[in-house]
């Protein structure tokens, strides 16, 4: 495929959004879902409404997500709609939890471990998908960007134990870690090829940048400063360029994070993601500063 074009700026800013997103030049229309990350309350990591709203309103768009897998306050619908209205969503645009009457299963085609994905059903009601990603560490998956989103993201509470457990929810925590990564990759595939890969665009946020996810309601306080904002129309260049970028910082508190990713061996998940052709990891960055 070739390398993909990363659109890159220091600025995070709401301006600085929008400002990629047409650099972009993002063929997105139709009814546009925005995937973002509602963050696990008591966290304060999750992209701030502030930031993300007049994007969103530039692309009438409807934010979506899917309940957790996990204990928490995000576990329900009735608890979900609570965070997100406490969070400051619902006041920037409309909210769907897209898993609150159901999951459908996407096909996964020459996947590692999974021949489906379940997702929530009212992806069946968008026609494009802006994603919008907090990149930062993660407990589990070393970090999280927009294989994550739209995997993990994506999937109904069931689908997140079925990628967790490499096709078994029964294995949610304790199967091979390296077929969590992999089922992740698998994941994200059967998703774009459901959406179609003209129609979804990926936005990564590498601000608050702890080791922790903002599934997290305790999050680690980040240790090194933010980097800015990255912008693809591939969502494995996007994310190689966000973990290239904690790489090439002067920072030297990206130790944390650093070690965060390798002792859970997060770039694998992007290797998979190429290996499978959901992008390439080979980009050029393209400056906007």
């Amino acid at each position: 495929m070739g390398k993909a074009k990363v659109y890159f700026t220091k600025e995070i800013s709401p301006e600085a959004l929008q400002k990629l997103y047409r650099a972009l030049g993002a063929p997105l229309h139709g009814k546009i879902a925005v995937k973002l990350s509602t963050g696990e309350p008591g966290g304060h990591n999750f992209l701030q409404p502030s930031l993300i709203a007049p994007l969103v309103k530039d692309v009438n768009g409807v934010i979506v997500e899917c309940n957790t897998a996990y204990e928490g306050r995000r576990n329900t619908s009735e608890a979900h709609h609570e965070a997100i209205k406490a969070h400051g969503f619902a006041a920037i645009a409309p909210c769907d939890i897209m898993d609150e009457e159901g999951e459908m299963p996407l096909l996964v085609t020459n996947g590692t471990h999974l021949s489906q994905n379940f997702v929530g059903a009212h992806l069946e009601n968008y026609d494009s998908m802006l994603v919008l990603s907090h990149f930062k560490g993660h407990l589990m998956g070393g970090f999280g960007g927009a294989l994550k989103n739209i995997s993990i993201g994506v999937s109904s509470a069931h689908g997140k134990a079925h990628i967790h457990g490499a096709g078994d929810p029964a294995h949610m925590w304790d199967a091979e870690h390296d077929a969590f990564l992999e089922s992740m990759a698998d994941a994200a595939k059967s998703v774009v090829e459901y959406m179609g890969r003209r129609n979804m665009a990926y936005i990564n946020v590498a601000n608050r940048l702890s080791v922790d996810c903002d599934c997290d309601s305790n999050p680690h306080e980040p240790e090194m400063a933010d980097i800015g904002v990255f912008a693809s129309l591939d969502p494995v260049a996007v994310d190689q360029a966000s973990v290239d970028a904690v790489y090439a910082s002067a920072d030297v508190g990206k130790a944390a994070l650093i070690e965060r990713m390798e002792s859970r061996n997060g770039v694998h998940t992007i290797e998979t993601a190429d290996a499978l052709g959901v992008g390439v990891r080979e980009y050029e960055l393209i400056s906007l500063d």
